[in-house]
């Protein structure tokens, strides 16, 4: 076995472990490693800088500092509770998980795309949905380089009721159909997968790429668009399932697009450290404009 493999296998087994752990506890271990992060992983903070530069130029350089190094805590928090996510008891779950707000949404068949933006708790977030409620998933997966890891996060996504990945470049049949016989496409778009199939549009006053997939995925699957928030808390973590959104989509997928970034914008302002700011949002440009990273 190459040395690689060893190092990834007692990885996940330390993450079994650590499952074990008072949540306190971990959370702690948590924190110091996304301080950890924040003073070593110099690229991705830099990253994260640019982005809050971008969004944020009404704060002060230290105001960002400071979210930027709580945002790096929050992601190592995060990545250390899929040990518990994905191998502890149901009963430490139901007690960590709290699943509130819309979820008569989820009754009946209606075809139904859940708009899960990329905060750091989106895991906890399906796993309280694939859990508490009894309907199929389907979501579109990144594959990760490291296949051990890549088939560890398969089975943690997979881990309670019925969910189907899909890998991004798969095209859009197979879940336009699973929409339309009452699947619940788990669907997180707010990401920069490059200019082609993106509109730019504004978010936090940036103009963006952003992929229309919201809008398209909700239009061709007549489906209705459901937003759901995941918030970490001190006790576990906090996931709201609010009310469709009405007269959505509009058949205007630049105007949709941008409707769903102003939305977004205002969730990320009531918890921005929780934001998935190590993802370069704007690394696609439109002509003419300058690379920002």
């Amino acid at each position: 076995m190459r040395l690689g493999d060893v190092l990834t296998a007692m990885g996940l087994g330390l993450m079994r472990v650590l499952a074990l752990l008072p949540l306190a506890w971990l959370r702690a271990l948590g924190a110091a490693l996304g301080w950890l992060l924040y003073a070593l992983v110099r690229t991705r903070r830099h990253v994260v800088m640019c982005n809050l530069r971008l969004c944020f130029p009404q704060w002060s350089e230290a105001e960002r500092v400071r979210l930027a190094r709580q945002s790096f805590v929050y992601l190592a928090q995060a990545w250390l509770d899929r040990g518990w996510l994905w191998h502890a008891s149901k009963a430490r779950l139901d007690r960590r998980l709290r699943l509130h707000g819309a979820l008569h949404e989820f009754d009946g068949t209606d075809p139904t795309v859940i708009f899960s933006p990329h905060f750091y708790g989106l895991d906890a977030g399906a796993t309280a949905m694939t859990m508490q409620v009894a309907r199929e998933f389907s979501t579109i997966y990144m594959p990760q380089a490291n296949r051990r890891i890549d088939a560890w996060i398969q089975a943690g996504r997979r881990r309670w009721g019925q969910v189907r990945l899909f890998h991004r470049n798969d095209g859009i049949k197979d879940n336009v159909a699973g929409l339309r016989r009452g699947e619940l496409l788990y669907l997180l778009p707010d990401m920069d997968f490059g200019p082609d199939g993106s509109v730019f549009v504004p978010f936090f006053g940036v103009s963006t790429a952003t992929v229309p997939s919201l809008a398209r995925f909700a239009r061709l699957g007549r489906a209705k668009v459901v937003p759901v928030i995941a918030r970490m808390t001190d006790a576990g973590y906090d996931i709201e399932v609010l009310p469709a959104w009405q007269n959505y989509p509009s058949g205007d997928f630049p105007a949709d697009t941008a409707l769903a970034n102003e939305q977004l914008e205002r969730w990320i302002l009531t918890m921005p450290a929780q934001y998935y700011w190590v993802h370069r949002r704007f690394k696609s440009r439109p002509p003419g404009e300058p690379a920002v990273y």
